[in-house]
């Protein structure tokens, strides 16, 4: 799963009551969409509080998340951003050597 291609994914899942509205849709890569599967939420292991996943529709990426430029890690930096960095799993090794070659492109952030 190395992100050359996005997908069309649903923010609430369908599974979960949500519409195929537009305003309920955003581009997501295969690897996250694949590991977000049916969840709304998900636990926040620093609180011990559920959470629900990032919504990129409404929620501020800038608010939630950190890029380290050297590693390539993306950081939680409130419940919502840790809770997703899990759940999406956003730091396996082939995302971080995905997104490192993303920075050198001058693709990302």
């Amino acid at each position: 799963m190395f992100n050359f291609t996005f997908e069309v994914e649903h923010i609430v899942p369908t599974a979960r009551g949500g519409a195929d509205d537009p305003s309920n849709l955003a581009l997501a890569c295969r690897a996250c969409n694949a590991r977000k599967g049916d969840a709304g939420t998900v636990l926040d292991a620093e609180t011990g509080e559920t959470v629900a996943l990032f919504d990129p529709r409404s929620d501020r990426w800038a608010e939630h998340f950190e890029h380290d430029p050297d590693s390539g890690a993306v950081n939680g930096l409130t419940a919502v951003g840790r809770a997703t960095v899990v759940r999406l799993d956003m730091n396996h090794p082939l995302q971080l050597t995905a997104r490192l070659l993303w920075v050198q492109l001058r693709l990302f952030p």
